[in-house]
């Protein structure tokens, strides 16, 4: 399983670029997200604007496209009066979309002969994965508890693994290349997500990211160090990192999880701004610029992150400089050999 992971990263010459963030760019194209489904809702309100997404992604240099299932259950469609087979059709379609942006974005390469940049375009031929997101079960609730990992006493970990069960065996049988356990808010639901990948023996291989809000512990206040370790010792885990987190907290998340973990480190942190969960939106003018948050990327790596995108707010334009400071890292590190 690890070999998905190294395969695509020894082609990509040791660094390897995860899109961004995906609600912000469907408002943008025109999406009403007020609605408990989040993105999800699109899934069945304008699948179109999906794909567009992970195209703008792709054609900005993404090697990895994460699926539109981040807030997308079998429960919360149920809850919308969708049936358990219009409910579980959805989170196939959202790995489907995103499978067929990628075959478009290489029919839109084969057509196109100048490769780097063509019409401001990035359209080059190279391996893409499919990553099909698992949001947590605070994402369902729909009420912020995945910025605070509180789920209360009664939440033990066979309710989480009762909760995800069916919905991973689905997303892991729809055909995406990995699963992405996204927002892992403690301790407690990371227990649930290797305990299940084991049970359920699912075929593919997998990545835990943790959101911090301290730059120390996981936003539940339960050691990341212990989250890490979680996942280093899952066999179908083959990447942990952290995501929707401030930029200014990464460098020491990373240095946290090298000494629990030997495996790929992915970071994709948000745009650094406030999200008020009362009010379900960002606060305006909290975040970094796209300047800032890039000047953080190479030290990442130099660090030991390996896959580096984007989260929340961060747009195809960050996703694009990424690219290119990744590129001009590699470029120049080959040339000092």
């Amino acid at each position: 399983m690890a070999s998905l992971i190294s395969d695509l990263l020894r082609q990509t010459g040791g660094t390897a670029v995860i899109d961004g963030g995906l609600a912000t760019e469907l408002e943008r194209h025109g999406a009403d997200l007020n609605d408990p489904l989040w993105s999800a809702k699109c899934l069945f309100s304008s699948p179109h604007l999906i794909r567009q997404v992970h195209l703008d992604y792709l054609e900005n240099g993404a090697d990895i496209i994460i699926t539109a299932s981040y807030q997308a259950t079998i429960q919360g469609f149920k809850a919308k009066g969708f049936s358990q087979e219009e409910s579980e059709t959805m989170l196939r379609t959202s790995v489907e979309i995103a499978r067929e942006a990628r075959e478009v974005y290489y029919e839109r390469c084969a057509g196109c002969c100048s490769g780097d940049g063509a019409q401001g375009r990035i359209l080059k031929k190279r391996p893409i994965l499919v990553a099909a997101s698992v949001g947590s079960y605070g994402a369902y609730l729909a009420d912020g508890s995945e910025y605070s990992g509180d789920y209360g006493d009664a939440i033990t970990v066979e309710t989480l693994k009762d909760f995800h069960r069916r919905r991973v065996q689905i997303l892991a049988d729809s055909g995406p290349d990995l699963l992405a356990f996204e927002t892992v808010p403690n301790k407690l639901e990371a227990e649930a997500y290797a305990q299940l990948l084991k049970e359920e023996d699912i075929k593919i291989p997998a990545w835990f990211s943790f959101n911090s809000k301290d730059g120390v512990n996981v936003v539940s206040g339960d050691s990341l160090m212990e989250c890490g370790s979680i996942a280093e010792s899952c066999n179908k885990v083959v990447a942990v990192g952290i995501n929707c987190t401030p930029p200014r907290f990464i460098h020491g998340l990373i240095v946290m999880l090298k000494k629990v973990t030997t495996k790929p480190i992915v970071i994709y942190p948000n745009s650094g701004e406030t999200y008020d969960a009362d009010l379900k939106e960002w606060v305006q003018n909290t975040g970094v610029t796209d300047e800032d948050f890039i000047s953080y990327v190479n030290k990442w790596c130099e660090l030991g992150a390996s896959l580096v995108g984007g989260c929340c707010r961060t747009t195809p334009a960050t996703i694009r400089k990424i690219y290119r400071a990744l590129s001009s890292s590699q470029s120049a590190t080959l040339a000092t050999k």
